[in-house]
């Protein structure tokens, strides 16, 4: 016993036996005249609260000697030096070979998260996910997978990223996504974003573009129109390129057409409201149901002669019309406002005689109206 207490000097690393566990620090039995002092500092390379909430007593633990207080013969020990020291060795390995680590998330600071890898590990915001988070107090107690990035031993600097190891399952996931679809599918997706052209959808996986064009069987302005972030949708596969990772989509391909619901409720003779749409020397085309255009020719528009369209009507007016005849195979109708509206009275024939007969010969002649 005595020639072991000789050689401990700073620097060894001895097995030890908590002996006592107080607030700010622990007494360690490390085979001395007297208990070493474990300070909370050097508990552990994050901060520690309470050293109950990392030792107890009895526990049996591996601790360096790194002071020896000559005045009072006692020695001060640390637990976060022999976990640094394996913990370095590791991280070095780990970024060499790009492996992999778990640890959790020890608590959140200014502008990212702590957690303990044997030494403190920074998780900088922005290589904490892929995505944007506003709040990361959600992550305080999480066993996460992160990868090495950055190491300087001297400076005691650890950066660590969830994003890298997030990315790279995300492209795997791609890939074998990507592997698996072919055009014709009809998939289930989620509307991830919208832009002015259209909605990205996410397969599970891997994002495909719904053109604005293929969103509905009618006309939409903007994608924000017909669809929300985060809609559940159903889309048909148009067409895939696997070296551009590119995937062109429809929602329109998915619902039934409007001319199948056209040929379903409408039937010739039937009197229905319209919008038109457009004016054409021949006529104009009357939208009567969302994607769905009838023709309305000249000689429908008017129970009178008109020479142009637009001396009746204008874009936008609101009509009601007649459908004459209907086509769905090709796309048709024929429609008619005239057949709607109440033909005109002709003239009486005998108004017209008395008033041709009340015409005087001074109405006819009015020079002799001056005659004598």
């Amino acid at each position: 016993m005595t020639e072991e207490m000789k050689s401990l000097q700073v620097g060894d690393v001895i097995q030890g036996k908590v002996v006592k566990v107080e607030n700010s620090q622990a007494l360690v039995d490390i085979g001395w005249k007297s208990e070493a002092i474990l300070p909370i500092s050097e508990l552990a390379g994050v901060h520690v609260s309470h050293v109950s909430d990392v030792l107890a007593d009895g526990q049996e633990l591996e601790v360096k000697i790194i002071r020896h207080n000559e005045e009072e013969d006692q020695f001060i020990v640390s637990k976060k030096a022999i976990e640094a020291e394996k913990a370095w060795a590791e991280l070095e390995e780990k970024l060499a070979s790009g492996a992999t680590l778990q640890a959790t998330v020890h608590e959140v600071v200014n502008g990212g998260l702590v957690v303990n890898v044997g030494v403190r590990g920074f998780i900088p915001a922005s290589l904490v996910d892929t995505k944007f988070i506003e709040d990361f107090s959600g992550f305080v107690g999480e066993e996460v997978t992160l990868k090495v990035i950055e190491l300087d031993r001297e400076k005691n600097k650890c950066i660590l990223s969830r994003k890298a190891v997030l990315a790279e399952a995300l492209e795997q996931t791609k890939k074998s996504a990507l592997e698996k679809i072919e055009a014709g599918d009809v998939l289930e997706g989620t509307v991830q974003r919208l832009t002015d052209f259209g909605a990205f959808v996410d397969l599970g996986g891997v994002d495909g573009l719904v053109h604005v064009s293929e969103i509905a069987w009618y006309r939409v302005e903007h994608p924000a129109d017909a669809l929300t972030e985060g809609d559940q949708v159903k889309v048909k596969v148009l067409k895939i390129d696997r070296e551009q990772e590119r995937i062109s989509l429809s929602i329109k391909e998915t619902l039934q057409g409007p001319w199948e619901k056209v040929a379903l409720h409408l039937n010739a003779g039937d009197i229905i409201s319209g919008l038109v749409r457009r004016l054409v020397t021949f006529g104009a085309f009357v939208e009567v149901a969302p994607g769905v255009e009838g023709l309305v020719h000249i000689s429908q528009i008017s129970h009178d002669h008109i020479a142009t369209p637009g001396e009746a009507l204008k874009e936008g007016q609101e009509v009601r019309v007649k459908v004459l005849d209907i086509l769905p195979e090709q796309k048709r109708i024929s429609l008619s406002i005239k057949e709607v509206e109440p033909k005109p009275e002709p003239v009486r024939m005998e108004h017209k005689q008395e008033e041709e007969m009340n015409v005087t010969l001074g109405d006819v002649f009015p020079d002799l109206k001056n005659f004598k």
